[in-house]
């Protein structure tokens, strides 16, 4: 008899549909043995952001090819599948309802057990899946709709340390990307004119740093950027290339100096547990960034802590991650019935309060 399990994953909480499959024998490295993501930035690009309605519409039509295509990829037939995983929050409602929909129906038409992830969880969870990393950990899960430092003591224990109280700073990238014209999605965009920037030639704030915590707020980053670039065009009529690289620059430093101290002030927290082998993790779509890795690695090294981020593919959302939690979840005898429902708002933390407000890439947890 094996411990073998393979597993299916879907994911659909904001603008990427995407389905996994990805199998695990206890003692062994996870195998992903296929990962689909389609994504819909052509859909959103004239709206300046993710248009929810537009969103769901596409991953109703897209779920089903995303499952076919990695059942296909890898010649494993459904009911061949040891559980099925499902994003049921938190995210843009009619995305997460797509995806529990869907796994819904794969498991009642299969008779495949079923579990409800959650995506934080997924990304939270992602260092154990690319690197076996061991409990506890500490976890900085910062994306487009999320932003918070997490000490992971298991598949389902959280400690919430701090978190964004207003954007989170992928949404600060797309929205500075916006306010400068050039385009979605942000976060790429502007690394990119960040690399022929000064970051030093305006003086962007970096909210928070004088209140002790962990918590971060990035709106007024945001603000800043704007109020910088109308004061450049009052002055000269317009942008150039160099001013928006230069206010690109500013704005990317900005969020890895907030970023940095935080880290430095989450580790005094994590470390004081005394873990066995002290690790920060990485995850999320802003943990694509050079830069910011670059910096949290520094922090990391100058905090005697080993340091690990997901490669790239699996920083953004992806249902590997999901398929990959499902199955720790399912481990520990978690299953989900027909009457799971798809959550807006989901925090890993249930003993903290929920951060407040609402991201462009789901409701803060």
């Amino acid at each position: 008899m094996t411990n073998t399990l393979t597993f299916l994953g879907i994911e659909s909480s904001c603008d990427d549909t995407a389905a996994a499959i990805v199998r695990h024998t206890p003692g062994a490295a996870p195998e992903i043995l296929s990962s689909v993501v389609m994504g819909q930035t052509a859909l959103h690009a004239d709206f300046g952001g993710v248009v929810p309605e537009i969103a769901a519409r596409a991953h109703a039509e897209r779920l089903d090819i995303c499952v076919e295509q990695v059942l296909a990829e890898t010649g494993i037939a459904l009911k061949s599948l040891d559980g099925i995983a499902v994003t049921a929050g938190p995210g843009l409602i009619g995305g997460v309802l797509s995806g529990v929909m869907c796994a819904k129906g794969l498991s009642a038409g299969s008779g495949v057990p079923m579990v409800g992830v959650n995506h934080l969880a997924g990304h939270a969870l992602t260092p154990r899946l690319t690197d076996q990393l061991s409990f506890p950990y500490l976890m900085l899960l910062v994306s487009g709709g999320h932003c918070q430092f997490l000490i992971v003591h298991g598949s389902d224990h959280f400690t919430r340390l701090g978190g964004t109280i207003d954007d989170a700073p992928g949404e600060a990238f797309d929205k500075t990307a916006k306010i400068l014209g050039l385009g979605q999605p942000g976060g790429p965009i502007v690394e990119r004119h960040a690399q022929n920037g000064d970051e030093k030639r305006f003086r962007l704030p970096r909210p928070l740093l004088d209140r002790p915590g962990c918590d971060m707020s990035f709106s007024g980053l945001k603000t800043a950027v704007l109020r910088a670039r109308d004061s450049v065009i009052a002055e000269k009529g317009g942008l150039t290339e160099q001013d928006r690289d230069d206010l690109c620059a500013g704005f990317q430093r900005a969020v890895s100096d907030v970023l940095a101290e935080k880290t430095r002030r989450a580790l005094v927290d994590y470390l004081a547990l005394n873990p066995v082998e002290p690790t920060l993790a990485v995850a999320g779509g802003v943990a694509a960034n050079t830069q910011i890795r670059a910096v949290l690695e520094t922090v990391s090294l100058e905090n005697g802590t080993a340091f690990t981020a997901p490669p790239l593919a699996l920083c953004t959302d992806n249902a590997a991650m999901i398929a990959w939690a499902g199955m720790e979840r399912f481990r520990a005898g978690d299953r989900s019935d027909m009457t799971l429902a798809a959550r807006p708002r989901w925090p890993l933390d249930q003993s903290s309060p929920s951060m407040l407000g609402s991201g462009k890439k789901g409701a803060k947890a």
